[in-house]
């Protein structure tokens, strides 16, 4: 059975201080699409039990998979258990998967661990995947953009075609001061190929080779199917 990594944030404010987290739909999705298929394992930068955004608790009360994740019990355990970064071996998996929220920007792009962990999963042929605010990670930065690159020390995005979260959808829901950058324009200044749904909040999934993208919530269950569809392919 193929593995999968699941990494989540481990901030749990915004630069105004608003609480924020991982975002519930975005892991919850994913998780019980590749669950049955797959072994996964949750990892953040501080390890266990990584801050939920309370904010995708209350706008996805009624979201059955939503539901499920927060009072599954094997769930519970997974996250109460997550494992630090800096503890995970890139060679017990064969993808990892980067949740949304708008903590991943604040934590993310600058953890040389997380960093590290992307160009292992990159350079090994991997699949390297994230939703939303979770595209966020793989633009990771220590100082002068430098980025997870590959082995010839190019950004993953290069040349590739990603998406994530979009300039629209941020400044729709006022949130453009809570964030360090935007990610559209990131990914762009990277060297990628920036696409987006043709209008906000619809769903958007790119496969570029090994990376994975999804633009917002509603591309997660996308998301989680395009990683199946690619694991069981090399199988």
């Amino acid at each position: 059975m193929p593995s999968v990594l699941i990494v989540l944030t481990s901030a749990d404010k915004t630069l105004t201080g608003a609480q924020t987290g991982w975002f519930l739909p975005e892991a919850a999705h994913p998780y019980y699409i590749l669950a049955p298929h797959a072994s996964i394992d949750f990892a953040a930068p501080k390890g266990p039990n990584p801050p939920l955004a309370e904010e995708s608790v209350q706008m996805y009360s009624e979201d059955e998979e939503s539901v499920r994740f927060l009072n599954d019990e094997a769930v519970k355990a997974k996250l109460a258990g997550a494992k630090k970064l800096s503890d995970i071996d890139f060679t017990d998996y064969d993808a990892i998967f980067y949740v949304g929220g708008h903590g991943p920007v604040i934590d993310l792009p600058t953890d040389p661990v997380s960093i590290k962990l992307i160009q292992q999963f990159w350079d090994s042929g991997k699949i390297v995947s994230a939703v939303c605010h979770g595209s966020a990670g793989l633009t990771g930065f220590c100082s002068a953009l430098t980025s997870a690159v590959d082995a010839a020390g190019k950004s993953i995005f290069i040349g590739r075609t990603a998406t994530g979260f979009s300039n629209a959808e941020e400044e729709d829901l006022n949130t453009v001061k809570d964030i360090p950058f935007l990610l559209e324009d990131r990914i762009i200044q990277l060297g990628g190929t920036y696409v987006k749904a043709d209008k906000i909040w619809e769903e958007k999934i790119v496969v570029d080779g090994n990376l994975i993208t999804g633009q917002n919530p509603a591309s997660a269950a996308g998301v989680g199917k395009a990683i199946l569809k690619a694991l069981i392919d090399r199988n």
